[in-house]
């Protein structure tokens, strides 16, 4: 598939364009990790991904799972711009009836792989997914993006031991490695220590790549270098990119901007080309 650079970082404005739009219409959301995810959905959606709108429960289609759940918005603004569902929807973002909840669900928004939001749980089922796959000799890839938070769940490390044993080699977790979680730094809440030594131990094929920048992240789903192992693409990001006095500050995991805020934050991400 072609890689246009500038196309990915347009769709990048845009999806942050739609967050903000949409956490200020529901007054309530994640800006921060769902600003810190971006480009690793981009990559996914507009580049790597074998999917169709059109056709949402297409067997052979590629499947995606938030395991990060609290970053739907992100999801929300991809689908919608994909053509899954109309954009309109995004404006009723957690309300009551909405097809938009404040973490995915399957069952009411179209696109929507798996229910996420008990975090760990979304990548045991992304070990599911890939599992299926290859009993059933499909041909279909399996990819999760997790939060650095979120591995401090046990489920997450049980489900790699299963990804290495099963020698799922179409299933790739790529972590959203913002180092900051609810409660603050990663490292003083319960420290992950070497990450990539430790998903190599588990028996991943690893790669660590800059979260925001397309070239390494696009390289890196193409690098299919895994000797019949799971990948792991280990993502550098800033939570709350692209909004100044979101950048790296935890406090931005939860909570909505307002007035001249959300002004700020619109002027910094800018308008799309």
């Amino acid at each position: 598939m072609k890689k246009d650079y500038e196309k990915l970082k347009q769709k990048a404005k845009l999806t942050r364009i739609n967050i903000l739009k949409m956490l200020e219409q529901s007054g309530t959301g994640h800006p921060g990790g769902s600003l810190s995810c971006v480009e690793l959905l981009v990559a996914l959606y507009y580049y790597k991904m074998n999917i169709d709108a059109k056709n949402p429960k297409w067997e052979q289609r590629d499947r995606f799972i938030l395991s990060k759940g609290h970053a739907a918005p992100a999801l929300y603004a991809i689908l919608a711009d994909k053509g899954y569902f109309p954009e309109e929807e995004l404006w009723d973002l957690r309300k009551f009836g909405s097809i938009l909840q404040g973490h995915p669900d399957m069952k009411k928004t179209p696109g929507v792989d798996m229910c996420t939001g008990s975090l760990g749980q979304g990548f045991s089922t992304s070990v599911g997914f890939a599992l299926a796959g290859k009993m059933r000799k499909n041909s279909f890839n399996v990819y999760s993006v997790l939060g650095d938070g979120e591995l401090q769940e046990g489920i997450i490390w049980e489900a790699c031991m299963a990804a290495s044993h099963y020698k799922l080699d179409n299933l790739t977790a790529i972590v959203d490695n913002n180092n900051l979680q609810i409660d603050g730094c990663v490292d003083d809440v319960m420290s992950l220590g070497d990450l990539k030594a430790k998903f190599e131990s588990f028996g991943f094929y690893v790669i660590k790549v800059d979260g925001h920048n397309f070239e390494e992240i696009l390289s890196a789903l193409d690098d299919n270098r895994n000797d019949f192992k799971p990948k792991c693409i280990i993502a550098s990001t800033v939570k709350g990119k692209g909004v100044s006095y979101m950048e790296n500050k935890f406090e931005w995991h939860g909570g909505v901007p307002s007035g001249e805020q959300m002004k700020q934050a619109q002027d910094e991400v800018g308008e799309v080309l």
